[in-house]
């Protein structure tokens, strides 16, 4: 019953001096608990399609647009490690229950920045969470944004190079 696990509503529904069988069938409807749920999740990203082995691949896992895909400071979660498979899988847990989007580069002379070319283009492997298409810029956060909800949530993402 909700009341075993609502105190104050309890309190407030006995207040009301229903009977008993009102009370049982009215207070989960009238209450429901204010605690707020503090579920937690597993993220598991897997990066697929790297061009090879040489260098670091870098992670930055968001749960906002501010900042992204560039900001270090910003992103909830980084990582920059060697590069010793394909596909390479990152996990993090006990994530809140959330939005987030992911951005991934291949830094393959390994100074931990995506390097570009004098127009911005890209001169590293790169990729995004829901693998959006990308036409000119870098995509919004919006279309890589995802749900952790539940034990493990499961994203794969492409990894794109210049020609």
């Amino acid at each position: 019953m909700l009341l075993a696990l609502c105190p104050l509503g309890e309190k407030i529904v006995r207040s009301l001096k229903l009977g008993a069988s009102l009370l049982a069938l009215f207070s989960p409807l009238i209450f429901a608990c204010n605690a707020e749920a503090n579920l937690k999740g597993r993220l598991i990203v897997q990066v697929n399609e790297l061009k090879d082995q040489k260098g670091l691949l870098c992670i930055k896992v968001f749960n906002g647009s501010q900042g992204f895909p560039d900001s270090n400071e910003k992103a909830l979660k980084r990582d920059c490690v060697k590069i010793t498979a394909d596909p390479m899988v990152f996990t993090y847990r006990d994530l809140p229950s959330s939005n987030y989007g992911v951005a991934v580069f291949h830094d393959s002379n390994g100074d931990r920045k995506l390097n570009r070319n004098s127009a911005g283009m890209p001169l590293e492997g790169y990729g995004f969470s829901k693998n959006p298409v990308i036409k000119a810029g870098p995509p919004k956060y919006g279309q890589t944004v995802f749900l952790v909800a539940g034990p493990a949530t499961k994203v794969q993402i492409n990894m794109r190079y210049s020609p």
